[in-house]
C-alpha cells in the first residue's frame, strides 16, 4: 500500500468479530500503519524445511501472536530467499479456534487480496504486502494466515524458531474450517509479518536478537518469550497501547558472521528498518560471537581483545544507522552462560561478557539500557543464571525467566 489513505480495496473482515465496512473518505482520519506481528527470514536448514514433495499443491495454516490491535491489517508473504518466483493462488486470514488447533471460525475467513487480484507472484528476494482488510483487530489476539501454493518454492524462505505449530495439507483447501488430516510442524514459512492500521498515536518496536529473543525454551504455543511479556506490558497500559512489538530474533543468529540466518548486520535494513512505524530498536545480540570464539579450544587474549572490539564496533554501527532513520536504539545487556555445555565458557569468555556488558551500561553509547544480565543472573553465582530462570542447559531462560525479562523492561522508554 502507497499510502494508508489510498486503501483502495475493503474486503469485509473482523478478527475481533465486530461489524466491519469500506473505509470511505469521508471517514478517513491521520493514521499509521504498525508492526503487530513479525519474525524474521531465513534459509530453513534441512532439518527444518519441508519436504518438497509437502509444497506442491499444499495448503499450509499458521498461527500468529498479535501485539497492537488497530482499524485494519495487512499481511507481508515473503519470498525473500527463493532464487525463483513464488506463486500463491490464495491467502486467507481468519480467528483461530485455539494457539494449539489448525481450526478456525469459519465466520471470520476472509480472502486477502494483493493489488485487488486473490493471487499474488512475488519475485525471488522480495516480499508482496496484501492489501488492508478493513475492521477492529483485537491486542494480543491470534490470527491463522492459510496459503496455497501449486509448486514448491525453488528455495523455502521461513522462520524455523516459531514456538508454534502450523500444519499443511494436499490440495486447495485455504477456506477449510479444520484440516484434521494435515501434517504439522513447529516452524514458520513465507509469512513475514503482520500489520495494523491505527488511528492514534501508534509506533513500533524492532527487538533484533538471537534464540534468547527467538524464544529457545519458551512454551510452544503458548507465547510466553520476553518480547510477548513485553508487548502484554504495553497493552495494560493507555500510554503504550499504541506500540507494537516485532520480534526479529533468530536462533544462533550472530553480530559478526553468518550463522543461522544472516548476520546481524546484514539484515538490519530488512529486519529493524523496514519494520513498519518502527520508532524503537532494542538490540540484544552478541552471546554467540562471544561464546563461539573459543568453543572448540581456548584462544589467545588478544583474540578475546580483539573480538570485543569487532562487537563493540559493530553495537557502533546500528546506533549510527538507527540514528540516520530518526530511531532511538536500546541495548540490552548478554546474560550468563557459564556452564552452557555448547560453549564450555571459561574465564576469558566470561571477561569478554563482562567487558561488553559494561560498554553497553555506559553513558554516551545506547539510547538506553535493558539490564537483562542484572535480571537474570544467580546473585551467588552472577556468571551463570539461577536454576529457576535456567531452561535447563545454562544458556537460555525458562518461562520464568524470561517472564523477568519482559517485566523489567521500564516501558518509559517507550513514551509516545
Amino acid at each position: 500500500m502507497k499510502d494508508a489513505l489510498k486503501i483502495r480495496v475493503a474486503i469485509a473482515a473482523s478478527l475481533a468479530l465486530g461489524c466491519v465496512g469500506t473505509l470511505s473518505n469521508a471517514q478517513v482520519r491521520p493514521q499509521v500503519w504498525v508492526a503487530s506481528w513479525g519474525a524474521s527470514q531465513q534459509i530453513p536448514e534441512p532439518r527444518n524445511a519441508m519436504a518438497t514433495d509437502d509444497l506442491r499443491d499444499a495448503t499450509v495454516r499458521q498461527i500468529f501472536h498479535l501485539s497492537v490491535g488497530g482499524t485494519a491489517l495487512r499481511v507481508h508473504v515473503s519470498n525473500a530467499f527463493g532464487t525463483e518466483a513464488l506463486r500463491f493462488t490464495a491467502v486467507h486470514i481468519a480467528r483461530p479456534v485455539s494457539a494449539a488447533s489448525s481450526a478456525i471460525d469459519p465466520a471470520t475467513d476472509r480472502a486477502l487480496t494483493f493489488a485487488g487480484n486473490n493471487e499474488v507472484t512475488v519475485p525471488p528476494g522480495a516480499e508482496f504486502v496484501s492489501d488492508a482488510l478493513d475492521g477492529p483487530v483485537t491486542a494480543l489476539s491470534d490470527v491463522a494466515v492459510t496459503f496455497h501454493v501449486d509448486a514448491a518454492p525453488a528455495r523455502q524462505t521461513g522462520h524455523p524458531g516459531s514456538r508454534a505449530t502450523s500444519y499443511f495439507v494436499h490440495g486447495d483447501f485455504v477456506a477449510a474450517r479444520d484440516l484434521p488430516d494435515a501434517k504439522h510442524v513447529d516452524h514458520w514459512y513465507q509469512v513475514a509479518g503482520i500489520d495494523v492500521l491505527s488511528t492514534g498515536p501508534a509506533a513500533s518496536i524492532a527487538v533484533l536478537g538471537d534464540s534468547i529473543t527467538d524464544g529457545h525454551g519458551a512454551t510452544t504455543n503458548g507465547n510466553d518469550r520476553w518480547t510477548d511479556v513485553l508487548a502484554a506490558r504495553l497493552q495494560a497500559l493507555p500510554s503504550t497501547r499504541g506500540v507494537g512489538v516485532s520480534n526479529q530474533g533468530i536462533g544462533g543468529n550472530h553480530l559478526l558472521t553468518d550463522g543461522l540466518g544472516p548476520n546481524a548486520l546484514a539484515r538490519f535494513d530488512r529486519d529493524v528498518l523496514a519494520v513498519a512505524g518502527v520508532r524503537w530498536v532494542i538490540v540484544f545480540e552478541g552471546v554467540n560471537d562471544l561464546g563461539g570464539l573459543a568453543r572448540n579450544g581456548e584462544v589467545t587474549p588478544d583474540e578475546h581483545a580483539a573480538l570485543v572490539k569487532r562487537v563493540l564496533a559493530a553495537y557502533e554501527q546500528m546506533i549510527l544507522r538507527g540514528h540516520a532513520h530518526g530511531l532511538r536504539v536500546m541495548g540490552a545487556t548478554i546474560t550468563p552462560y557459564v556452564g552452557s555445555d555448547y560453549y564450555h565458557a571459561g574465564a576469558l569468555s566470561e571477561a569478554d561478557r563482562q567487558a561488553v556488558n559494561a560498554w553497553i551500561r555506559a553513558a554516551g553509547h545506547f539510547d538506553g539500557v535493558i539490564d537483562f544480565d542484572s535480571v537474570v543472573r544467580d546473585p551467588q553465582h552472577p556468571d551463570r543464571l539461577p536454576a529457576g530462570f535456567d531452561c535447563g542447559d545454562h544458556l537460555h531462560p525458562s518461562p520464568a525467566g524470561y517472564k523477568a525479562m519482559g517485566e523489567s523492561i521500564p516501558l518509559s522508554l517507550f513514551a509516545q
